[in-house]
């Protein structure tokens, strides 16, 4: 039997390049990989535009192609990851909708994947999106590769090649909150990396802003590093180490000076004021931390699925089919 090729492609508001990428897609893997059989995964995370109308357009027209219509949009993380968990291939390749993730790597990564390796990385060497936001993501990687106890891909988006094993791997842990790019680098098996240059988004607009990278930034930062825990106990200690010697300087010096040293209350003010700030920098960071504790703990499911189409008759092909 031919092996079969998943690919997922995540959607959020994509009218104007659902149907492009799936031709894209579609005419890469007819026309370079034919001796694979193939099915086509688009996931919408309740699209407000006619992404959805496409979609079930598309999965009419071949049977090949299916769909999940998320009943809320469940973030950036959580929608992808399900996503993956559904395929049915002997391995599934995560690309976007926006064609940020290059089309034409797909038989590049098979067959890195038919030599052996579990995972496909594509990792980005350059990107034509706005330069001070690749910048900024340089930094974060760096920084985030440095604190974590974890070795983190720089430049890796999801964008790559799971074997079904490793899908396996994903469904067993059961997590809540996954952090796909942290958990392929702490739980994946030897992978290999292609390189590429990201281009711009084809149509549309991104739907990334500062909050949502915030949002990414942070749970990688509470998931995959002490560092924040353990700079707020050091600087606790720093802070109380110093405001016990500036309260030894100030009692000695009115001690000896009693009626010509005068402090007065703006050093004290100003003093406050700073120990406040820090005190709540890491109540803020410390939050952060329980927030994630919190999102585990209550273990909400992934997605809340709306609807699903093709699955059925692909059990039908399977000869997985149930009559009533």
């Amino acid at each position: 039997m031919k092996k079969k090729i998943s690919i997922m492609i995540p959607c959020y508001n994509e009218e104007e390049n659902a149907r492009p990428i799936y031709e894209a897609v579609k005419d890469e893997l007819e026309r370079e990989l034919p001796g694979y059989d193939y099915e086509i995964l688009f996931i919408d995370n309740k699209s407000t535009d006619g992404t959805r109308r496409i979609i079930e357009k598309i999965c009419e027209e071949n049977p090949k192609v299916k769909g999940i219509f998320n009943a809320k949009n469940f973030g950036q993380f959580n929608s992808p990851y399900y996503g993956i968990l559904q395929t049915t291939g002997d391995c599934t390749i995560s690309i976007c909708a926006d064609f940020q993730d290059p089309v034409d790597l797909i038989p590049v990564f098979v067959r890195e994947w038919e030599k052996g390796y579990k995972i496909v990385c594509g990792i980005k060497t350059s990107s034509k999106e706005n330069r001070l936001v690749y910048f900024l993501r340089s930094c974060y990687y760096k920084a985030i590769k440095k604190m974590s106890s974890v070795e983190q891909i720089e430049h890796f988006t999801g964008f790559g090649l799971y074997d079904k094993s490793f899908v396996q791997v994903l469904r067993d842990l059961k997590d809540p909150t996954p952090f796909i790019r942290g958990i392929v680098a702490e739980l994946g098996y030897e992978r290999k990396d292609i390189e590429y240059t990201q281009p711009q988004r084809r149509a549309g607009k991104t739907h990334n802003n500062w909050y949502s990278l915030y949002d990414a930034a942070m749970l990688s930062f509470t998931s995959y590093t002490k560092v924040g825990l353990r700079l707020a106990t050091f600087a606790g200690f720093l802070v109380s180490g110093i405001s016990f010697l500036l309260a030894l300087v100030y009692l000695v010096m009115k001690l000896v000076y009693w009626d010509r040293f005068i402090a007065g209350s703006a050093p004290m003010l100003i003093l406050t004021c700073f120990f406040g700030g820090v005190q709540l920098f890491f109540i803020g960071l410390l939050g952060e931390y329980i927030m994630s504790m919190n999102a585990r703990i209550m273990n909400r499911p992934l997605v809340v699925e709306e609807k699903r189409l093709n699955f059925e008759k692909q059990e039908e092909r399977d000869g997985k089919g149930t009559k009533d």
